[in-house]
């Protein structure tokens, strides 16, 4: 494979970088693969919003060139003495699981509290995995969780992440280019995970919930990454749901995806199509999400 063709995570490596990082390499003989990958970010200028080096991509793209052959890497320093272990699960999480139902006026005042590196962050762990129908994945990427309290007593769970990189529907309805895409994904948030704990009935809540959501995240996004986010977006499985509390809460219907997943290296479907819904957080997101 010629390395004009090669493409990695969105970059296209060139002949001329092949050789850069080639001299590299070179220039550094006693170098391990993780520092050659720090050195090549600074080179290049690879580091994240919060200005930490994309390390781990670049460790990712210098092994793709190593094994096609474009590059030799010097023998790994560090190996894995036994197997992966499989993902530990969450602690079981102990709330009050009396049966709350009541008007949404009736509650006590709500709070929604983000909990990522907090003493609470294992209680929402907990509860999405025993209760969520998908239950818990550890994310990877920038991500934030929500606790929503009514006074003392949890009665929902939100989660997002880093959006996926390719998503038709949204990228027409945004209208940017492939380009601007890889450079703005960052922008955009997936909620990934929403959870209304299932001995809580109270009408309204959940686009209660969501819309409170749509004027925090830019904020706490913000905060925990020092760049916002401007839009949202979700999946909707419609052989289990159909997404009344987004609609309501105003978010907008995009299309549905091709059943193909994210690393779908065949073309053909593998799972269940779903629903894909957006929600602007800003009015002016087109222009914001297409600027440099």
């Amino acid at each position: 494979m010629d390395a004009a063709e090669f493409s990695y995570r969105g970059h296209t490596v060139s002949p001329a970088e092949v050789v850069f990082i080639r001299d590299l390499i070179r220039t550094h003989p006693e170098a391990s693969r993780r520092s050659l990958s720090q050195k090549l970010c600074e080179a290049w200028g690879w580091v994240q919003p919060n200005g930490a080096l994309r390390d781990a991509v670049c460790r990712g793209l210098l092994l793709q060139l190593h094994r096609g052959g474009h590059i030799e890497l010097p023998a790994p320093r560090w190996r894995a003495k036994r197997p992966a272990v499989r993902q530990r699960r969450p602690a079981a999480a102990e709330v009050d699981e009396t049966a709350l139902r009541c008007e949404l006026r009736e509650l006590e005042a709500l709070e929604v509290r983000q909990v990522r590196r907090s003493v609470e962050e294992a209680l929402v762990d907990g509860l999405l995995d025993a209760h969520h129908y998908l239950g818990f994945t550890r994310p990877v990427g920038e991500h934030l969780k929500y606790l929503v309290s009514a006074g003392e007593r949890p009665v929902a769970c939100f989660a997002w992440s880093s959006a996926a990189r390719h998503l038709g529907p949204r990228d027409r309805y945004i209208g940017w280019s492939a380009e601007t895409r890889r450079r703005n994904i960052r922008l955009v948030a997936y909620n990934s995970r929403f959870l209304i704990l299932p001995w809580v009935e109270v009408p309204h809540l959940a686009s209660h919930l969501l819309g409170r959501m749509a004027r925090m995240l830019p904020g706490e996004w913000t905060k925990s990454y020092g760049h916002p986010v401007w839009f949202a977006e979700t999946f909707v499985d419609t052989t289990r749901f159909r997404g009344t509390c987004y609609r309501a809460a105003n978010w907008v219907w995009l299309g549905r995806t091709t059943g193909r997943g994210k690393d779908d290296q065949t073309n053909r479907p593998n799972r269940s199509r779903k629903d894909v819904l957006g929600l602007p957080l800003d009015r002016s997101f087109r222009r914001l999400l297409s600027s440099p």
